[in-house]
């Protein structure tokens, strides 16, 4: 079933930690590869939980985070995963694979490689608790990879697939294949008895400033949506939370000749919940987002993830060139990072029944 797995990327980033070799099939079959020194006592006990930490966190992505995240780690801007795969494969359908690796990640479908230099006990042991603890579809391989000295000096690597391999499969509870999160409607225009002449120009100013935003701004994210520029100071890029309960806002401020980005959510949702998680774990998400953003405290005290900077009179076409460049940049990487995030924890939100969140 996994035959003719493709090498993709090591290092692949999740919210889990980084996944030390990542693979897929042809056929959008996900092959996820972790590697230990076996004689480490520690690698025994950790390197279970962090495989299944890696599957569970890939059971929350579609194809477009996949290859997103694909995307990050090559540094690249097209479609690199598919491309990837063409290059052993070039028959290979593009819509049939991204709908078959979309099926395979949300139910669990993967195969989950360790990879040791000496795998020589608890092999049993690892397929129980893999067992108990996973809800998944899964397969597992344990390979055994010693590497020999030669009298030359090089090296020699001998792997050896173990006898006696698992396959664990347990039954989840799945929402059905065309079931999608609802995304956040577009925003509403404040509307007023009377409109004067000025509101008016000032609106259609707000268009054409964010007009020129948004022609210029590429996103990774296939799923991402874009706005639609609105007759305001800001624009909202809907989170994938249930009743548009997440977003990011987008904004101007004239008076500072402020530009920023920030992620906003509504009070005692999986939004909100999403938002705190996000914020408990902000030392690694700093860090993905680039060090400039920082967490501050919103008019109800709830942790809010912001970056913004100031440039002055965009007014002027040289600084406002050069406020889009920066803004676009820092909206395409918070949808980058906070996406997925925000996509993991309503799942867990979900799953645990959550009802209250602080506020």
């Amino acid at each position: 079933m996994f035959s003719g797995a493709v090498s993709v990327c090591t290092e692949l980033n999740t919210p889990a930690g980084p996944i030390d070799n990542f693979l897929v099939t042809a056929s959008g079959l996900p092959v996820l590869v972790e590697c230990k020194l076996w004689r480490n006592p520690e690698a025994r006990r950790e390197i279970t939980g962090q495989i299944l930490d890696y599957a569970k966190e890939l059971a929350k992505w579609s194809s477009a985070d996949l290859h997103r995240e694909v995307n990050r780690r090559l540094k690249r801007h097209d479609n690199a995963l598919l491309e990837i795969v063409r290059r052993v494969n070039p028959a290979v359908d593009e819509m049939e694979f991204n709908d078959a690796l979309t099926t395979n990640l949300r139910r669990g479908r993967f195969l989950l490689l360790i990879v040791g230099d000496g795998i020589r006990e608890g092999v049993e042991t690892i397929a129980e608790y893999l067992s108990a603890h996973a809800g998944l579809h899964f397969s597992l391989g344990l390979v055994e990879m010693p590497i020999f000295a030669l009298p030359d000096g090089s090296r020699l690597a001998a792997p050896r697939v173990l006898a006696r391999t698992t396959v664990i499969t347990r039954h989840v509870i799945a929402a059905p294949a065309d079931h999608i999160v609802v995304e956040a409607s577009e925003p509403t225009e404040r509307r007023t008895p009377a409109t004067s002449t000025e509101t008016i120009a000032a609106g259609e100013a707000y268009v054409r400033f964010w007009s020129e935003f948004l022609d210029g701004l590429t996103l990774d994210d296939p799923e991402q949506q874009k706005p639609k520029p609105f007759k305001l100071g800001y624009l909202s890029f809907s989170m994938p939370a249930p009743a548009g309960s997440s977003w990011l806002n987008v904004y101007r401020d004239m008076r500072r000749g402020v530009m920023g980005v920030f992620l906003a959510s509504t009070r005692n949702t999986a939004g909100e919940y999403a938002s705190n998680l996000i914020a408990e774990e902000w030392e690694t998400v700093s860090k993905e987002l680039g060090g400039s953003a920082i967490v501050e405290s919103d008019d109800h005290g709830r942790p809010r993830i912001i970056d913004y900077k100031v440039f002055g009179s965009l007014d002027d076409a040289g600084t406002r060139t050069k406020a889009f460049e920066w803004l676009r940049e820092r909206t395409n990487t918070f949808v980058n990072v906070l996406r997925p995030r925000v996509r993991s924890a309503v799942a867990d939100y979900s799953a645990s029944g959550a009802a209250n969140v602080s506020g």
